[in-house]
């Protein structure tokens, strides 16, 4: 696993490893819903102390300097992820569990370079534990555009023996990353690039959930470029199926516009398999996700957006 800068910000990094370590010693817990769900349950109401962890590092409520015990507001600061504003303090990440495993990511944000963590992170999580049997072993595999490393750590917790690639055009991403895997106990190898990094040359396993949202969000872990938002999923996979060993398999969630009752993505990824001689397993397995997101001029011919799950498996 790459190790952090020295200085500030391996200082940093160790103030939030030591948060996640107190937050597992409390037994928090918090499951990270949509952008939306969690931005109206969040302005409900304050910080209420009957539930101060959740409300702090889930929810992202405004607390007072007085509500966190100050050992840990301590730790937080020192981490460098505390915002001040009229009087109260907020965090600019957020802790979710995923599979009883801790996670740092961003707070719903607009940034650029944004970790995002949310309902999509669960779905990819199980898609990868239904097509890939606990201690099914593999020598190599690879979650391209790792995020906060949801699938890495997942591949990982799947196979011991394996050696796990993270790969994401975002340094955050690779940052957090690096902290969460470390207190998991998952070991990572971590590769700073845009997709497939250029070693090993062969991957067992290959695992993305690409952004697929369509439209000028310019959000790196949203925008997932083309007309409606598939231009990443189908790229990754163009330049992953040459890179998979002899009975490898691709995995790949993502959603695909549906138009008139056609599945674009499912269509592309026909012909791909056929052209590469890899067998095809395709699931549709949400018919209807991000609905609002249909009133996006992009998506003006589309009927809704469906979550779907591919394996392409190499001869």
């Amino acid at each position: 696993m790459t190790a952090p800068s020295g200085g500030p910000q391996q200082a940093a990094d160790a103030a939030l490893a030591e948060v996640l370590d107190v937050l597992a010693a409390r037994g928090y817990e918090f499951v990270s819903p949509t952008p939306g769900t969690h931005r109206l349950v969040r302005e409900r109401h304050g910080a209420t102390g009957r539930d101060l962890l959740r409300d702090v590092f889930g929810w992202t409520r405004p607390f007072a300097p007085g509500d966190l015990d100050p050992d840990l507001l301590a730790t937080v600061r020192r981490a460098g992820v505390v915002e001040e504003a009229d009087g109260a303090l907020k965090l600019t990440i957020r802790v979710s569990t995923l599979d009883r495993r801790l996670y740092l990511h961003s707070a719903p944000t607009s940034a650029r370079d944004a970790v995002f963590l949310g309902p999509d992170s669960y779905r990819f999580a199980r898609f990868l534990r239904q097509r890939l049997a606990h201690g099914e072993r593999f020598r190599a595999a690879l979650d391209i555009g790792t995020g906060a490393g949801v699938g890495a750590m997942t591949l990982a917790a799947i196979c011991s023996e394996a050696q796990v690639t993270a790969s994401d055009v975002n340094p955050e991403a690779l940052r957090l990353c690096r902290i969460n895997a470390a207190h998991n106990r998952l070991p990572l190898t971590l590769a700073e690039c845009s997709g497939v990094p250029a070693e090993p040359l062969q991957f067992d396993v290959i695992a993305a959930n690409p952004p697929y949202v369509a439209g000028p969000l310019t959000r790196t872990y949203r925008d997932g470029g083309g007309p409606l938002g598939a231009g990443l999923a189908l790229d990754w996979v163009k330049s992953g199926l040459p890179r998979l060993a002899p009975g490898g398999r691709f995995l790949l969630y993502t959603g695909s516009a549906i138009v008139r009752g056609a599945d674009l993505i499912r269509d592309e990824l026909e012909r791909l398999a056929s052209d590469g001689g890899c067998a095809l397993d395709y699931e549709e397995i949400d018919p209807d996700v991000f609905g609002g997101t249909l009133r996006q001029e992009a998506y003006r011919e589309a009927e809704r957006i469906a979550a779907v799950g591919a394996v392409l498996t190499a001869p």
